[in-house]
């Protein structure tokens, strides 16, 4: 035993030599110069104080000791002389505080020696000469200076990978950066570097200082949002700096989703619901705070600290948290005296795909970051007959083809910009929804698409059975788009091969026009892409919960959907027999097969039959050289726009402004008939101020001559810009 006692204090006894032979010859370095790397002082050579320095604070709040631990702290790529830096590959990984900083393949190979800034399949050990040759060209060379040290470029893999905007995989291999000696940032090249360092300086930020005033964390923010609130990280709205995404401009969409769901809990009780992407979990606490019992709300993210966040804001909104059906203990105990909670909510921590594949849902709203084609399938698998999916896509980039090559991989359809790249970006992502339905021998119908500044929006229902998907399947079709004129229509059904298929198009621009001059666009959905009973149901929803954001948009919405103007068709909130919740609840039980058949069987006669597709601008088809009349009553542009609504209705077709451009004009004319009208009651430009009351019309043969006209100098300039 005593000589076991021996053997135990033999290693105490030798550290105890070891830090007496280091400490003693050790001089007081000058405050001026700083030490060299390989001279860093060790946990065995620290000074007398250092375990009572070990259980502080990482970064102290006084301004004399920051330097001293920003100096232990700084990256190894960060030095005042090229000398220095040559020193690093002679120094083993257990001179350094952190074995991660540096390299582990910078030891001495026998006579060579490894670059310390780079790993070792870039640069292979090699000899002193060229050892040294290398870090004064690559990394010494291109160096930022800054109050004497040098920030070298660095090869190491220390630069954290984050997914880029569009949500695609990065690859594993690592680029140069630089390291901020002032807040330990990594740039990637040395222009973003100099203005990084800049930016510095200008508001003051020197090494102690912005070291010390790091030390606090900055405290999160709470927003409102419809009587909800919402505790967001400091940089919310900006997706790459924190983990909980929080967009204000998203609120329209958030109106709408909700409304949905709300006219969707009129239907049968209760619903169990998703939000597959929670970020801060504010739409998901709206569902439970505003529809209450309705509802059982299941929030889901990924990320560990988004979780958190949502549990902190449940508890900010009285709302119990259950994870794997139980409430934990803590919710219980936030609430005060008096206080009661309003709803329980369930917040899980797992990949959406995982989840949906897990559990079914009657309703499910996928908003990820950038495209959500990754998650359709799973989406459709375990949804219930007559739930309702709610895809918003942010990919705008390819969706309104400035990244056609982007929209070719993710929805597999060909796309070019054209006037009406909104609704041609709605109807593509319907039809990616479809196709995803179909696989899963489901079918869809659109309740309403919404294509905006910011995101598309997109709401189905879901419809099981394989005779639905099939007929599902025949609406996603490909549309033939003239280049020259812009006329376009879908392509007929069937598998033959035509000969000409520029016979579909009612224009005549092949003909007359030498080359090709139509493209093929799609696949894309052809059928309507609203349904009027729905959004009635939806406007009814905002007046009842006071959302007078959207109630204008949804009034667009419905318009649209009837094809029919403004002034003539009134929007009125009356409680008729298909919206009355008797028809959709049966003594607090699910429905049975024939009130589900009878309900579908509704659903589908509240669509338009043979909805117009599509839209003309009508400053990108005005006349040359012609203005639209002018009158006392209709002299701003959008009355005008009403009078030639109205001028196309007394001829016969069916008209309406469309939310997707402001001074677009949906309608099932041709185009030809679209200009003749438009021609018709417009008056030259040189007497458009002077004419007011009635315009006298043009003869039928001058209207034709001069669409015509027009038609062909728009294509002599169309073909001057395109050869």
């Amino acid at each position: 035993m005593e000589n076991m006692a021996e053997e135990e204090l033999l290693p105490q006894e030798k550290e105890e030599v070891e830090v007496a032979q280091v400490q003693v010859p050790t001089p007081a370095p000058a405050p001026d110069s700083a030490p060299a790397p390989d001279s860093a002082p060790t946990p065995a050579s620290a000074p007398a104080p250092a375990p009572a320095l070990a259980q502080a604070p990482a970064l102290s709040p006084s301004l004399a000791s920051a330097p001293d631990e920003a100096e232990s702290k700084r990256h190894i790529s960060i030095q005042r002389q090229l000398a220095d830096l040559e020193k690093l590959a002679f120094v083993t990984e257990g001179d350094f505080d952190s074995a991660s900083s540096l390299n582990s393949d910078n030891l001495d190979a026998g006579n060579k020696q490894s670059c310390p800034l780079c790993p070792k399949e870039k640069f292979r050990a090699c000899n002193s000469h060229k050892l040294r040759r290398h870090l004064q060209n690559l990394h010494w060379k291109v160096s930022v200076e800054f109050e004497g040290y040098r920030m070298c470029i660095c090869h190491l893999p220390c630069r954290p990978v984050k997914p880029n905007i569009i949500g695609e995989q990065i690859s594993s291999k690592m680029g140069a950066h630089y390291h901020c000696i002032i807040c330990s940032a990594t740039i990637t090249r040395r222009t973003d570097m100099l203005g990084h360092v800049r930016r510095h300086v200008n508001k003051g930020e020197t090494k102690s200082r912005y070291i010390a005033a790091s030390a606090a964390k900055p405290p999160n923010e709470i927003l409102k949002e419809a009587d909800t609130d919402v505790q967001v990280c400091p940089n919310y709205s900006i997706p790459q700096k924190t983990d909980s995404y929080f967009n204000p401009k998203m609120k329209l969409n958030r109106q709408l989703i909700f409304c949905t769901l709300a006219a969707l809990a009129k239907e049968r009780k209760p619903l169990e619901c998703l939000d597959a992407f929670g970020a801060t979990g504010i739409m998901g606490l709206q569902w439970a705070k505003h529809l209450g019992n309705a509802v059982k709300v299941t929030i889901n993210d990924l990320n560990e600290n988004s979780v958190t966040l949502i549990q902190e804001n449940c508890h900010l909104n009285k709302l119990k948290v259950v994870v794997d059906s139980k409430e934990k203990e803590e919710s219980d105990d936030i609430l005060e005296e008096g206080e009661e909670n309003l709803g329980n909510i369930k917040v899980t921590k797992m990949d959406a795909n995982v989840l949906m594949h897990l559990r079914s849902f009657d309703f499910i709203h996928l908003d990820p970051f950038g495209t959500s084609v990754n998650y359709l399938d799973s989406a459709f698998r375990n949804i219930r007959n007559l739930g309702i999916v709610s895809v918003t896509s942010t990919d705008i980039s390819s969706l309104y083809a400035k990244a056609q090559h982007v929209a070719r991989r993710h929805y597999g359809c060909n796309i070019v910009r054209t006037e009406y790249y909104k609704e041609l970006a709605a109807r593509i992502v319907v039809a990616a929804v479809a196709r995803a339905a179909a696989r899963c021998n489901k079918g869809i119908e659109v309740l309403f698409a919404v294509a905006l500044e910011h995101f598309v929006l997109v709401v189905v229902r879901v419809l099981r059975g394989p005779t639905s998907a099939d007929e599902t399947a025949k609406k996603i079709q490909y549309l033939i788009h003239c280049q020259w004129c812009e006329e376009r229509i879908f392509q007929k059904d069937g598998n033959m091969v035509e000969e000409n298929p520029y016979r579909q198009l009612p224009c005549n621009c092949h003909g007359s026009m030498p080359g090709k001059t139509a493209i093929e666009l799609g696949p894309l959905w052809s059928s309507s892409l609203f349904n009027t009973g729905f959004l009635k149901r939806m406007l009814f929803e905002s007046l009842h919960h006071g959302l007078d954001d959207i109630q204008t948009l949804i009034k667009t919405l419905i318009f649209e959907s009837e094809c029919t103007p403004q002034k003539e068709c009134g929007v009125f909130i009356k409680t008729t027999d298909d919206t009355t919740p008797d028809n959709y609840i049966a003594q607090g039980k699910r429905k049975g097969n024939e009130t589900v058949t009878t309900l579908a069987k509704r659903q589908k006669t509240d669509v338009s039959t043979e909805h117009p597709p599509f839209y003309y601008n009508i400053h990108r088809h005005s006349i040359k050289g012609m203005n639209m009349p002018k009158t006392f009553f209709f002299s701003f542009p959008s009355c005008r726009l009403k009078k030639f609504l109205c001028y196309l209705s007394q001829a016969g077709f069916r008209v309406s402004r469309t939310h997707f451009d402001p001074m677009g004009v949906r309608t099932d004319a041709p185009l030809m008939q679209f200009k003749s009208i438009l021609l018709k009651y417009s008056t030259p430009t040189y007497t458009g101020g002077q004419s007011e009351g009635h315009v006298q019309p043009a003869s039928e043969d001058t209207v034709a001559d001069r669409v015509e006209m027009s038609m062909n100098d728009k294509a002599e300039a169309s073909s001057c810009r395109r050869w």
